[in-house]
């Protein structure tokens, strides 16, 4: 039942009207394996120890939310269909899960 739920929970964010709490874990889901991804790439810290690490995992998923929200009206403007990761907190929630993991794992 678990492995179904967390199925349901990674195809959310692609469908058209998913509920909004299987997207809001598909994204923190995708956003987890994206960082694991990145860590098998680049396993070491991109910033220095200490402040500079926390400032990245606080303002960086703040830039990618506000990059989303800039995506999406860019698509409103031109008439395209506006996904639902163009939205801050969609892209927000994404960029949160990657940087948690790679802040915890990274070398």
């Amino acid at each position: 039942m678990l492995v179904e739920l967390g199925l349901h929970a990674l195809a959310a964010p692609f469908r058209r009207q998913p509920n909004v709490w299987f997207a809001v874990l598909g994204y923190l889901v995708l956003g987890a394996l994206f960082g694991a991804l990145s860590l098998w790439l680049l396993p070491h810290h991109l910033t220095r120890d200490g402040w500079p690490r926390l400032v990245n995992l606080v303002f960086t998923p703040v830039a990618a939310g506000l990059a989303m929200t800039l995506l999406g009206h860019w698509r409103a403007r031109r008439g395209d269909p506006v996904l639902r990761i163009d939205r801050f907190a969609c892209g927000y929630l994404f960029a949160l899960a990657m940087a948690v993991v790679r802040f915890n794992f990274a070398h």
